[in-house]
Parts: structure tokens; C-alpha cells; sequence
């Protein structure tokens, strides 16, 4: 049984708990929170106890560490866990800055413990599918990759002041997802955006819509479109045009009941947020990493993963503010 520390009992905490509760190998043994009546209440769903995020780190109880806490507080954590031998799966972005994304690489590979970076999205049923099709030669060598994630509405104003940029909360996921697609690293990015949901997201310093074209060593070409508003729902969509055939996985709707009358046909509007869209998906990456710890083996994707997508996130945000493409090591 694999016993599992809980830090952040917040809306993704939550998630990861459920995750955990329906895995007959793994127990959500201890939580903490900055907000002790959100730990307490989460406490109370799971059995588990309420300790102080130091307290779980160093317990002889615990095999492995969920990070669901604020990005700003990873990389203390991340150091902490690793060196009381604690596995770690951690939510994206890893670190906002790319260099102490570097210093956790160092403590993660001196230590030997086994870290997980939470891109969920890998893990959808759907989007595993697709990629599953590529790497069997389906449509032949991938040649564009066309990714679109838009979000219902944006968030709130001082969620955007600490988030580290769109490119580095919100396009990560799909940068990760345009490696995982690709098969191979891009080696260039050009990057556009505007402020055109919320004037109070440009002045905050950031943009909320964005559109980025990756180039790799071979040619092939991935473009992200991303907006922070989408009046129809969660919009989450990809394709991927080969040299034998075309790939597509399409929005998920609230049900598959379509409507044909004398105006045409109607359907569901799509899922409304990350939390329905992808609950299969936060399922799916819980048990890979339990699977992990269980076995001995290596999680995918690791803190590598996470430092790459950041790399090309900063490259997007310099790409943008410059104006011209920028080169990726």
C-alpha cells in the first residue's frame, strides 16, 4: 500500500484525493493546508489526518508527497521531499522560474526519488488514444499539429498577477502536449497575443489570447491557439495531419444527444471546465504514478518534461515581447 501525503486540500487537491480513494493499492494517509478548515473538511472525506506540511514531509509514515500547493511554494518542497526520500508528484508549472526548475532537477537526481510533473492532459483517454495512433504509424510521419485550449472565462485579476503569464500557467499544458504529439522537441517558437477579454489582464502585464507556432529539426510544425474566454464552454481540441492521414479528438459535450430539425442540427454544449473535461484524465496520471512507486519505475512524464515545457513558455513570453522567433537548445 502506498501511503500518500496530501499537501493542498484546495479544488486540484480535492481532485487528486478522489483519484487516490479508488485505487485499491494507494491511501491518502495525511493533509495539510495553509486553510486548516479545508484540510479538516478534506480529512473527513478521506480518514486521513490533519498534519503541517513539514510534519508529512518528515513522516516515517508516508511513502510519497502529492504537491497541489501554490507554484510559488514547490521548489522548498520539492527539496524538502526529495531529500526525506519521499516520491513526488507535483503540479505544473514545476517552479515558475526555469533555473530553479534546474535546482530541483539536482536534489531529484542526487536523491534518486522518483518525481512526477502532473500534465494531466497526456493522460486523457482520448488524446492517449491519438497519440497511441501516431506512434503506431497511422497517418505516417506527423507533419502539423494543430492544439486549441480555450478557456470558459478567465480567472480572477489577482489570480493572473502571480500566475507567471498564460504561456507559463495556461499554454504549458499544451506545450507539453505538442512534444508528446510531435515525437521530437521543437527547436523554434514564434509567439503572438493581445489583451482582448479583459483590459485588466493587459494592465496586469499579461495577454489573454495567444497564439504560438512551434518548428522542429525535421519541419513539422505545431500551432496553440489559446484564449481565456470561450462563450460556448471548455474548448479543448487537437489535430494532428500526417503524411498518410489526419488524427482528431473533438470537444467533450455534456451528452451525445444531437437534435435534427427544420433549422439543422443541435447538440450539447461541451463540458464546462478542466475539472468534468479531464476528471478521466486525473484518474488515469494518479494511477500511472502509484504504478511507478509500486514497480520501482521511472513516472512519465518526470521533472525533465516539466523544465522543457517552461523552456519553451519562456521562449513564447520572450518571442512575444520581441517580436521575432526564438531558438530552443
Amino acid at each position: 500500500m502506498i501511503r500518500i501525503g496530501l499537501l493542498g486540500c484546495g479544488r486540484i487537491g480535492q481532485v487528486h484525493a478522489r483519484a487516490i480513494k479508488d485505487l485499491p493499492d494507494a491511501t491518502v494517509t495525511a493533509v495539510s493546508d495553509a486553510m486548516v478548515p479545508a484540510a479538516e473538511a478534506l480529512a473527513a472525506k478521506t480518514g486521513a489526518e490533519v498534519r503541517d506540511t513539514g510534519a508529512i514531509i518528515e513522516s516515517q509514515d508516508i511513502d510519497a508527497v502529492v504537491v497541489g500547493t501554490p507554484t510559488t511554494t514547490h521548489y522548498d518542497i520539492i527539496h524538502k521531499a526529495a531529500r526525506a526520500g519521499k516520491g513526488i508528484f507535483c503540479e505544473k508549472p514545476v517552479d515558475l522560474s526555469s533555473d530553479r526548475i534546474r535546482d530541483c532537477i539536482k536534489v531529484v537526481e542526487e536523491t534518486g526519488v522518483p518525481f512526477f510533473t502532473a500534465f494531466n492532459r497526456r493522460f486523457d483517454p482520448n488524446f492517449a488514444a491519438l497519440q497511441a495512433r501516431i506512434a503506431n504509424g497511422d497517418i505516417g510521419q506527423v507533419e502539423l499539429v494543430t492544439i486549441l485550449s480555450r478557456d470558459p472565462a478567465p480567472p480572477p485579476i489577482d489570480y493572473i498577477k502571480t500566475s507567471g503569464g498564460l504561456f507559463r500557467d495556461m499554454m504549458i499544458h499544451d506545450l507539453d502536449m505538442a512534444r508528446f504529439l510531435l515525437g521530437e522537441d521543437p527547436v523554434s517558437v514564434f509567439a503572438v497575443g493581445s489583451s482582448l477579454v479583459d483590459p485588466e489582464i493587459g494592465k496586469a502585464g499579461d495577454v489573454d489570447t495567444a497564439a504560438v507556432t512551434l518548428t522542429t529539426k525535421s519541419g513539422a510544425i505545431c500551432q496553440i491557439s489559446n484564449s481565456r474566454r470561450a462563450s460556448y464552454g471548455y474548448d479543448q481540441r487537437i489535430e494532428v495531419h500526417g503524411a498518410k492521414g489526419m488524427l482528431r479528438a473533438h470537444n467533450q459535450l455534456e451528452n451525445s444527444v444531437e437534435f435534427a430539425g427544420s433549422h439543422g442540427f443541435t447538440a450539447a454544449p461541451a463540458q464546462n471546465f478542466f475539472l468534468e473535461r479531464y476528471e478521466r484524465a486525473y484518474a488515469a496520471e494518479m494511477a500511472s504514478f502509484v504504478e511507478a512507486l509500486s514497480t520501482g519505475n521511472a513516472p512519465k512524464p518526470d521533472i525533465h518534461d516539466g523544465l522543457k515545457a517552461q523552456l519553451m513558455a519562456d521562449a513564447a513570453a520572450e518571442s512575444l515581447e520581441t517580436g521575432q522567433p526564438i531558438k530552443l537548445a
